[in-house]
């Protein structure tokens, strides 16, 4: 089916074909007619889907129809995100996408970390599309950069970070700026039950679209792996692994940055070409590393969940979770670094003694269960831990709500 079948003009799918869709995907089918049928939608598809492309193509048919008038632009159209590489990869596509329409809508990115001077520059004028994170958008609202009284489509990519704790406040007050008449889309690769809760009461009647989720999809294009090692000699395996296997590019998962900046620097001292990626780094060096990745001119980098997220690297082979994820969820968005648009991908999860229960639960909870590797020369010596007394048990060894009532209940049956 070609994108002009979905109701989409002749402009925006040659430029769909452009970026290289040359038919839609599943959520773009699913997503575009109801978008430019003007419905709120609450989507959930996969990372690597073409999210971005569901809701920017309907949006920019959107504004090109009904044109803009002389003078300073309001913002029609606003786009928030949880960070500022997904900022400025989603207005890159909504740029790309809107490049043969015969009056281009002017697209601004606004984003934290670096100097809010130029992006107030960019906005003079006006803008008719924002991509923006909440915090910068807040503080060129502050500093009366822009207004946002005339918004027609607010869209949350990775909207289940937008409603979590972390971001709950300031989405709050973004909320209160915009006018209570519009269009809500919200796209995410996952909607926890409490966040659904929350949207519920933010959408109107929403058209809900739900494809398969990560480890369903993923199954047939991403191999995963799960190897048994003793913590401390993690690193070598990795570096035997990188080196019996050829792998030419490959993102590594670490829990901090401090532990990013290590491990990043141990490879390195053993010949591979090995950088770091995390939030502690400026603006310039972020981008300056990812882009040198995706040209090839680094065989590894080691970064947070930073990069778990909206980060687009194109035919990326390998995903190393050198630390495990806090939670299934994270583990489906580091994955999902591979195996994109439908190409093969790897994932390896280094499992030690310690963190067993933990990738049990992980499993569990992604309703999968694969074979614990041992490899030759890295079999594990260290002891499975124990739960002393009062430290609140191992995570994944700890037992549930529903575990404790039904031991309670156990308890109160027994005679006296």
């Amino acid at each position: 089916m070609p994108f002009i079948a979905l109701g989409l003009a002749p402009a925006l799918s040659r430029a769909a074909a452009d970026l290289g869709f040359t038919t839609p995907t599943p959520i773009q089918a699913e997503a575009i007619p109801a978008v430019l049928a003007g419905a709120d939608l609450l989507a959930t598809a996969q990372t690597g889907s073409g999210k971005t492309a569901a809701y920017a193509l309907p949006l920019l048919q959107r504004l090109a129809a009904h044109g803009h008038a002389a003078g300073p632009r309001p913002v029609r159209a606003l786009v928030l995100v949880p960070t500022r590489e997904l900022a400025a990869q989603a207005g890159e596509v909504v740029r790309s996408l809107a490049q043969h329409l015969p009056a281009r809508p002017k697209v601004a990115v606004a984003f934290g970390g670096v100097s809010i001077n130029p992006q107030m520059m960019a906005l003079r004028g006006g803008a008719d599309v924002v991509v923006a994170t909440p915090g910068r958008l807040l503080d060129l609202v502050q500093h009366n950069a822009l207004r946002l009284n005339q918004v027609e489509v607010l869209v949350l990519d990775e909207a289940d970070r937008l409603l979590d704790l972390g971001f709950a406040d300031e989405l709050a007050r973004v909320l209160a700026l915009l006018p209570a008449q519009r269009q809500n889309l919200f796209f995410s690769a996952t909607f926890p039950a409490a966040v659904q809760s929350l949207a519920g009461g933010l959408l109107v009647q929403p058209r809900r679209i739900d494809l398969p989720a990560a480890p369903a999809a993923t199954d047939a294009v991403v191999m995963q792996r799960a190897i048994l090692v003793d913590s401390t000699r993690r690193a070598g395996l990795l570096r035997q692994l990188i080196q019996e296997h050829g792998w030419q590019r490959v993102l590594v998962f670490v829990a901090t940055q401090h532990a990013a900046e290590r491990l990043a620097a141990k490879l390195h001292r053993g010949d591979l070409y090995a950088t770091s990626f995390h939030g502690g780094l400026s603006q310039g060096a972020r981008q300056q590393a990812l882009a040198e990745f995706k040209e090839r001119r680094w065989d590894v980098v080691v970064t947070t969940d930073l990069a778990a997220r909206g980060i687009d690297i194109e035919s990326l082979p390998v995903v190393v979770n050198h630390d495990l994820p806090r939670s299934a969820v994270d583990h489906v968005h580091r994955i999902g670094r591979t195996g994109r648009a439908g190409e093969g991908g790897l994932a390896v999860s280094f499992v030690t003694p310690g963190t067993l229960a933990h990738w049990r639960l992980i499993e569990k909870r992604q309703g999968m269960s694969l074979t614990l590797e041992v490899m030759p020369g890295f079999e594990p010596t260290e002891a499975t831990p124990t739960p002393s007394p009062g430290s609140g048990g191992i995570k994944g060894q700890r037992p549930s709500k529903k575990d404790r009532l039904r031991a309670a209940a156990a308890l109160s049956e027994k005679p006296e």
